[in-house]
């Protein structure tokens, strides 16, 4: 990066941090405050920061590459979320919010006892800490590219800062902070999304851009096909979606914790349901910047491999001859696939659809001949190395914005990528540590402290966290595309915890039907193995594991409940 790129990271890095810092230097005063803020945020800022904590660095660095090799079908993810967000503002925040809960998994000692309390808060820090550390590990990617500095070294910065904000101010400086760590994120996004479309040839109109994607299959934004194995499709996305949003955002400490601090119940319920309007068309967009990266790299050589690193793994290894014929063969395939796009463009021009399909099957048999070059690289870097990450769709976007973009606006684009990062594992750790003083310390283990001792053990927790996420940041480098992978791992919890939560609603409105505390413990501790299970073995797609989990605790809560209601109890 240039100097002026540091500078632009420098300035604005500071005036975000400053900023949440001196709106937030009262509430690591109290208890209360450090884990709630002052219960005094707008709608804005609540949407702004639950945007903020979902939207991670993950988002704006895997997606574009998600939507570059699979299209854009990945938007079908959040079709549940317009619902999802209805359900829990109507049904769920009315609970929370009357009843002042500190976490989510308070609300459940209410209607069942503290082993089912203790036992969802676990798979909370279980699940939430090994996403912590995907949000640190997507911009250790990007630094360690830019910087040639070692990805561990990298966790352990991200790591130290986002734990220094998070201790100093607690929930406050969270919300506060991202805030303009969202600004800032948006705007960059959309700078990047102008600026690949001004990349573009310029004898290539917008209307035909869109045509090469199209042919490509790279804006294939709807599949009305049903199968359990698709990941993306209009059901998986409808159904699983909804239940994996509802999860999410209805029970998820990380979430909830955001909006609990909103000023009114009217604030909170329009902060959320904005973002359910607004969560869409936002991943739209930033899908639609990967689709047309991908027409920009049929007129631009691409790398062979956009994992850069990779490529001087294997020079160093001395495989510099297989790696320069492979290079050789990459240059010729290409050639061949620019002439069959602009064969493309002509036929378009004159209309002529003969020519269009002629053009797009030799489009099609180039691309094959590119994926098999590639297929040998990776084999390749297999043999070189075998524990080698294969996947390099989380450097696509990288690329283009370390190679094509202005000096200081990589640097924008780089502070929205740590920010998103840093905004979301700091919702995350500020989330593991209330769940792990309320939940697990305070409840379980040291019952009777002061409020000055849970709130050093808070920030002690936050600490913690910290270093664990950091530690298996290490481990979530060597994952595919990140998206996909943390959303995969929300998803094996998620339908359990939801589950045992539409238990404690049911029981609210309708007594009769409440099952009984030990059933639904060991209910969501069965489920859970088997959804892990089911998860392994990979014949059923994530987003469906949400749906199949939820029904699975719920079935089997009232089928034990009924159980233990026939065994005979002891006469005394």
């Amino acid at each position: 990066m240039s100097g002026l790129d540091w500078v632009v990271m420098g300035l604005v890095s500071s005036l975000i941090i400053g900023y949440g810092y001196w709106k937030s230097s009262r509430s690591s005063t109290s208890l209360e405050r450090y884990t709630r803020g002052d219960s005094d945020l707008p709608w804005y800022t609540i949407s702004l920061s639950v945007i903020a904590t979902q939207a991670s660095a993950v988002t704006f660095l895997s997606v574009p590459g998600q939507a570059y090799t699979d299209g854009m079908r990945f938007v079908m993810f959040y079709l549940g979320l317009p619902l999802a967000m209805i359900f829990v503002s109507a049904v769920m925040i009315p609970f929370y919010y009357r009843q002042k809960v500190y976490t989510a998994y308070e609300f459940l000692e209410t209607y069942f006892d503290t082993k089912v309390r203790v036992l969802t808060a676990c798979l909370f820090l279980l699940q939430r800490s090994l996403a912590a550390a995907i949000s640190i590990a997507a911009p250790a990617i990007v630094l360690s590219v830019i910087l040639d500095w070692p990805v561990w070294l990298i966790n352990i910065c991200i790591g130290l800062i986002v734990t220094f904000y998070t201790v100093s101010g607690g929930s406050k400086a969270v919300s506060q902070t991202q805030k303009l760590q969202m600004i800032t994120i948006l705007s960059g996004m959309l700078i990047a999304g102008i600026l690949v479309i001004w990349h573009l040839p310029k004898e290539l109109s917008f209307g035909e851009a869109m045509h090469i994607a199209g042919k490509s299959g790279k804006l294939n934004t709807m599949d009305f096909s049903f199968s359990w194995d698709d990941r993306y499709n209009l059901w998986s996305g409808l159904i699983g979606g909804f239940f994996l949003q509802m999860a999410y955002f209805g029970t998820d400490q990380s979430q909830v914790g955001r909006y609990l601090g909103g000023k009114s119940l009217s604030q909170i319920r329009l902060g959320l349901l904005f973002n359910g309007v607004f969560k869409i068309p936002m991943q739209f967009g930033i899908l639609f910047i990967g689709a047309m990266l991908f027409v920009f790299y049929q007129f631009v050589q691409p790398p062979v491999f956009f994992n850069p690193s990779s490529l001087q793994r294997l020079e160093a290894q001395g495989y510099q001859a297989e790696l320069a014929e492979i290079t050789s063969a990459h240059e010729a395939a290409f050639a061949r696939k620019k002439t069959s796009v602009q064969q493309l463009v002509e036929a378009l021009r004159t209309q002529d659809d003969q020519q269009v399909d002629q053009a797009r099957l030799q489009m099609q048999a180039a691309e094959g001949d590119l994926q098999a070059i590639r297929g040998q690289l990776t084999t390749l870097i297999k043999q070189s190395s075998p524990t080698a990450n294969t996947n390099d769709a989380n450097y696509i976007f990288l690329t283009f914005v370390t190679q094509y973009l202005p000096a200081g606006l990589v640097g924008l684009l780089i502070t929205a990528i740590l920010f998103a990062s840093m905004s979301t594992t700091a919702s995350e750790l500020s989330a593991l540590s209330t769940t792990a003083v309320w939940d697990v310390y305070k409840k379980s283990i040291y019952p009777n402290g002061s409020e000055h001792h849970y709130l050093n053990a808070s920030k002690l927790m936050v600490g913690f966290w910290g270093l664990m996420a950091v530690l298996f940041a290490q481990l979530a480098t060597q994952l595919g595309t990140l998206i996909e992978a943390v959303n995969f791992l929300g998803s094996i919890f998620y339908g359990t915890v939801l589950g045992v939560f539409l238990l404690a609603f049911i029981t609210a409105q309708f007594k009769a039907l409440r099952p009984k505390a030990t059933a639904v413990f060991w209910s969501a501790l069965m489920t859970q193995i088997w959804v892990a299970w089911v998860a392994y073995l990979g014949q059923v797609a994530f987003l469906w594991l949400n749906m199949l989990g939820c029904l699975c605790v719920m079935v089997l809560a009232y089928l034990l409940s009924i159980a233990l209601e026939m065994i005979p109890k002891k006469q005394v």
